[in-house]
């Protein structure tokens, strides 16, 4: 079965602390959990204040489900950042086959 990655780096410029990065990140993992049948982890360390990595993965039969899929998701995390102030600075998608 073919898996799709989708790897997201985050600017956060008004995070003055650890705990604002967390905010933001926590509700963007929660909202695409939410909404979308994938798994979804943090990728940094989490020391830098302002800027967060997240890999998101998805898994189906269809190769073509996938694509559309991770667009969807793409969309989701371009609306969801601008809502809560943060920033997509880099997104990079792929498709693992089989």
């Amino acid at each position: 079965m073919p898996i799709a990655r989708l790897t997201i780096e985050l600017e956060i410029p008004h995070a003055q602390s650890l705990k604002d990065r967390r905010q933001v990140v926590r509700s963007i993992k929660d909202k695409l959990r939410h909404g979308f049948n994938l798994s979804i982890a943090e990728l940094d360390d989490g020391i830098v204040w302002n800027r967060a990595t997240l890999g998101v993965a998805a898994i189906s039969s269809s190769t073509s489900y996938l694509t559309g899929q991770i667009k969807l998701i793409d969309d989701a995390v371009l609306r969801l950042a601008a809502g809560l102030g943060a920033q997509i600075v880099d997104s990079y998608a792929e498709i693992l086959p089989e």
